[in-house]
């Protein structure tokens, strides 16, 4: 049965790339798939999994700004179009590197073109993340039309948000969290009249909306993270089309502080979920404290406390912790958008740990998330996090707390795993002439790692690791004894970089 599926599933890849071939071109000629091989027979198997779920989701989608239809990476199998979040997350973990001008239409079919205006559409409340997506897609493509467009969307955009959601009076951005669902909040905030769209919450709560923008006085940890770092991206957007960059660093300075002011919390070690003007969540927030050890939101003692206190389960780290009570009526259950663990934000997390080389922590969820894709032979939406099985959590609808299901094959699960190997294992860090390489090797993995055929611009890359450890010794470029792991991103063709590791 699992020889099939696999077959199914290399079957549809070789369909989806015939599609794409006949569709766009691409300097690579194509479609180009990396190859892992670590001797970790279930994170190598995986990771296969995860390629063909990532091709299995591409789809012919009408592209509004542009007036075309193009393949485009859907949320997953259960989705029949892009979402802003899942669009940016997916090219930024992996869709520019395997497929970049289908990430160049992802990025683009959720922009909006309104009275002449180009902006960012989708959930209001973190719509911004678009920003960071389009400047890896950037970063990993050199596609300078590319990034015109992106900065005028991204202008405009934060233009628009700081007059209707800015709080002046913390310098804060409003907006729900991570969630869309109330399943994961807690207080007046999970008041939706029964509805399981947190952002219902100001028709219900008419007397307590905020005076301008959607209505949702809530400041939320991962939200403000994302406008800090669009903010700041939107600068190096300015710095590469030679635009004035002032306004973008003192805003993002700004913020930055305003999120350490109101939003950390000395006691907990963490970062607060949310505030508003009146209340204030001391539930963690795992992805806003990934995004703060990420983008250099969290300094010093405030990184190593997140990495202590940050709660993990058995099969990986929760979206949310504590559980909320009034989901808990049994050890078993848990909530929807609490207390489960969905691989995206696992795959932030693990990101973050190997950026503080903790290689352990890394390899936890790697491990887990690979052993959960091997026996289900796909990604899904949510997992338990003690049992690891596919788990939707309890959460309501239409008034009454159900059992929700988790969907199938989700593209940014699959996508969050490739980031672990990409970003966590083989520590590719992108920059706009160069990339660099910062490997976390988990003494688990073996003493060999491999990465090859993986398109970035005009390059092949091969990378081969040897040892494990995060402290490098050596490091070969083409069999050319190197200074640094870093090469330019101007080159063409074959690249070989092979890293010896500090322990071996």
């Amino acid at each position: 049965m699992k020889k099939t599926i696999s077959y199914i599933l290399l079957g549809l890849l070789f369909i989806q790339c015939q599609i794409m071939n006949n569709t766009y071109t691409h300097q690579s000629g194509g479609c180009i798939v990396p190859e892992l091989q670590t001797g970790h027979d279930a994170i190598d198997k995986a990771f296969r999994i995860a390629i063909g779920d990532y091709f299995t989701n591409i789809q012919r989608y009408n592209i509004s700004v542009s007036d075309t239809s193009a393949p485009v990476i859907l949320a997953g199998l259960d989705y029949d179009r892009p979402w802003t979040r899942d669009a940016s997350i997916n090219c930024w973990n992996a869709g520019s590197f395997l497929t970049p001008e289908i990430a160049r239409n992802t990025l683009l079919s959720v922009l909006t073109r309104e009275n002449g205006t180009l902006r960012i559409g989708g959930q209001y409340w973190d719509a911004i993340i678009w920003v960071t997506g389009a400047w890896h897609h950037y970063m990993a493509t050199g596609d300078d039309e590319f990034l015109e467009t992106a900065w005028e969307a991204a202008v405009n955009s934060l233009h628009y948000y700081e007059e209707t959601e800015f709080n002046k009076t913390y310098n804060l951005f409003r907006g729900l969290g991570w969630s869309d669902g109330v399943a994961a909040y807690e207080g007046k905030y999970a008041h939706t009249g029964g509805s399981a769209a947190a952002f219902h919450w100001p028709e219900h709560n008419p007397e307590k909306v905020a005076p301008t923008g959607y209505g949702i006085p809530m400041m939320a940890a991962s939200t403000n993270c994302l406008y800090y770092n669009a903010y700041r991206l939107t600068g190096k957007m300015a710095e590469a089309l030679n635009k004035d960059t002032g306004e973008w660093a003192e805003k993002a300075s700004r913020l930055k502080k305003a999120i350490n002011k109101h939003l950390w919390n000395d006691s907990t070690g963490v970062y607060k979920f949310y505030i508003d003007e009146e209340t204030e969540s001391n539930l963690q927030e795992t992805l806003g404290n990934a995004y703060a050890l990420l983008f250099g939101v969290a300094e010093g003692d405030q990184s190593e406390s997140i990495l202590k206190n940050q709660h993990v389960a058995r099969a990986g780290v929760p979206c949310g912790w504590p559980p909320l009570d009034r989901y808990t009526k049994d050890s078993l259950h848990f909530a929807r958008h609490n207390g489960v663990v969905w691989p995206h934000i696992q795959g932030f997390w693990a990101h973050a740990v190997s950026r503080h080389s903790q290689a352990d922590m890394l390899y936890h969820e790697l491990n887990n998330l690979a052993n959960h894709a091997i026996r289900d032979m796909q990604f899904a939406e949510i997992y338990h996090p003690v049992t690891g099985e596919q788990y939707g959590g309890l959460q309501e609808r239409d008034g009454k707390i159900v059992l929700w299901e988790a969907t199938n094959r989700q593209t940014w699960a699959a996508t969050g795993y490739l980031r672990m190997m990409l970003y966590g294992v083989f520590g590719m860090n992108k920059g706009k002439d160069h990339i660099s390489f910062s490997p976390c090797i988990p003494k688990e993995l073996g003493s060999h790692p491999e990465l090859k055929n993986l398109q970035y611009r005009n390059m092949k890359l091969n990378i081969s690791v040897r040892g494990y450890g995060t402290e490098i010794n050596k490091v070969y470029h083409n069999g050319t004894l190197k200074e640094q792991a870093v090469i330019p991103v101007n080159l063409t063709g074959r690249q070989d970089i092979t890293i010896y590791m500090g322990s071996r």
